[in-house]
């Protein structure tokens, strides 16, 4: 494997462009199809064109790139919307490392006859529906989530596209001849590579995601004339659930499994009224769909322990569509471990990707590989959140030179 080289300035002029289209202090808010996210993406279709790649955005907004050559090519992106208080380099960061390994290939007289597609994803962040733009091109976006699909302003997602002139335009769609797969760089969003002082993470799989809303209903009683004993207090039960899920979990569990009371409700919420309900969100994510089947099932032994003393009743239900763990490519984890020990040998590990990416929806089409730079201080999703700028550069260089290794065992 030979190291390819990238034109590091121009990859940090054009992050830091991208981060100006919507900037707030040191964060970005280009939430999708706002004002911000339309000027972006129209900004990188011209910096597409003008690295000689045939660009188009297209019906909901996805920007593409596409090579001249004729393949088999390899698509890399990411996503340019951003959360409502965004950072600037999640999704972003892995777009402009697309394009600078599109040019960069384009430049060198041994890879500019590989084809590298380039492409900017529209709401991966789920301003209106998750991973709207890679669903559309995968052919797999459900048209009743999409006419229901509403904003966090309670715009409807067919009026948006109106609104940005999309409503007619063409959707493009997977050309499944043309690709040997799909690559994409991100931020960490995490700790674990910049407390262990290393460089990269070559991503085994997204997790899966798995989610309940659980209700609790007792009888609203007076605080003060009601006794301990005839009390049907649904807050004291979900306090019970909540603190037996932080209890129990972890006999269960590995270093990597998360899991998050989001949100709990008590009503009527006064302090002179035994609550009649109560109500908690719970969230959990692993790559082992075992370890979630373990999770859920510990879940359903504790309501079912509750509600079995007659007092409580207890509903549980989904709190959003089940995510199945997404395993990436094994033999694109293996270009990318070459790149990385050749590169920035003895700093780079395998890890699961604790958050959600396009690759969740891709894998289910093309092969899929990712890879993750350090985040300062493991903070995302804030305007805090940042990289170094040595890191970014190290991390395109690791991804042009495994995206080459990949086209070039293809016989490209």
């Amino acid at each position: 494997m030979e190291q390819i080289p990238i034109n590091a300035d121009r990859l940090i002029r054009d992050l830091k462009h991208l981060r100006s289209i919507g900037a707030v202090g040191t964060g970005v808010v280009r939430p999708a199809f706002s004002a911000s996210d339309m000027h972006a993406r129209s900004w990188l279709k011209e910096r597409f064109k003008e690295a000689n790649l045939e660009a188009t955005i297209d019906g909901v907004a996805n920007v593409f790139g596409r090579s001249r050559m004729e393949g088999p090519a390899l698509l890399i992106g990411s996503h340019s919307d951003t959360q409502p208080e965004g950072g600037w380099l999640d999704g972003a960061l892995g777009v402009v490392y697309g394009l600078e390994v599109a040019r960069s290939l384009a430049e060198n007289d041994k890879t500019k006859h590989m084809a590298i597609d380039v492409v900017s994803w529209q709401d991966e962040e789920s301003n209106f529906l998750s991973c709207l733009g890679s669903r559309s091109w995968c052919g797999t976006l459900n048209e009743e989530l999409e006419k229901t699909a509403t904003s966090r302003e309670g715009e409807k997602l067919r009026d948006a596209l109106t609104r940005v002139g999309l409503n007619n335009t063409d959707r493009l769609l997977i050309e499944e001849d043309r690709y040997v797969g799909y690559l994409e760089a991100h931020i960490e969003q995490g700790n674990y590579l910049e407390d262990a002082g290393e460089k990269i993470g070559i991503v085994t799989a997204i997790v899966g995601i798995r989610a309940f809303i659980i209700t609790f209903r007792g009888e609203q009683n007076h605080a003060g004339t009601t006794t301990m004993q005839r009390r049907k207090d649904a807050a004291t039960a979900m306090f019970e659930a909540a603190h037996r899920i932080n209890q129990e979990f972890p006999s269960v569990v590995n270093e990597n499994t998360v899991w998050t009371i989001g949100n709990a409700v008590i009503e009527p919420g006064a302090s002179s009224i035994v609550p009649g309900l109560a109500e908690l969100t719970l969230q959990f994510r692993d790559q082992d769909e075992k370890v979630l089947d373990l999770l859920e099932g510990t879940v359903e032994e504790i309501i079912s322990d509750i509600r079995s003393r007659g007092v409580i009743s207890v509903d549980i239900r989904p709190g959003r569509e089940v995510i199945k763990p997404s395993k990436m490519h094994a033999e694109f984890q293996m270009f990318l471990e070459e790149s990385a020990r050749l590169i920035t040998p003895n700093s780079w590990r395998y890890m699961p990707s604790a958050a959600g990416h396009d690759p969740m929806v891709i894998h289910e089409k093309l092969p899929c590989g990712m890879l993750f730079i350090p985040s300062i201080g493991g903070i995302s999703h804030n305007f805090k959140e940042d990289s170094h700028e040595t890191d970014i550069i190290l991390g395109c260089e690791v991804l042009a030179t495994g995206a080459a290794a990949i086209l070039k065992k293809t016989g490209t």
